[in-house]
């Protein structure tokens, strides 16, 4: 897990391109509740720790298939593979519709494709070998 501390900086603004992303949804769905102070630190937490997942994956992400095309790729496996199945099925045992998958799966698919982006630009360290 060394990678993180040698990429912290980057995972850090990815981590806030996540948040603004949260804020900008929260703003355009039906909302009204303000925010309290445990899910915004859930939420920085679990950004953190997202944008660290997917900074692993592009460090170990091969070259061949271009290096965008790798991060965009890399971002929308995880949430395909991982984040869409999970939303499905919490918000399907919730009782809760179609409507609030589909609003919540595409919110993190920006979350994923943003922190992909802001990755990708700032630049990734691998560890050490």
């Amino acid at each position: 897990m060394i990678y993180i501390l040698l990429n912290f900086g980057a995972i850090a603004a990815a981590t806030l391109a996540g948040l603004i992303i949260g804020v900008a949804f929260l703003r355009l769905g039906s909302v009204r509740a303000r925010p309290g102070v445990r899910l915004l630190l859930v939420a920085i937490v679990m950004e953190f720790w997202l944008a660290s997942i997917l900074a692993g994956a592009l460090i170990l992400a091969p070259p061949k298939g271009g290096e965008w095309t790798m991060a965009i790729g890399s971002a929308f496996v995880i949430w395909i593979g991982f984040v869409l199945p999970v939303l499905a099925v919490g918000h399907t045992a919730r009782g809760q519709g179609a409507r609030v998958v589909v609003a919540d799966a595409a919110h993190w698919l920006a979350v994923m494709l943003a922190q992909a982006v802001v990755l990708k630009l700032i630049g990734l360290v691998p560890p050490p070998a």
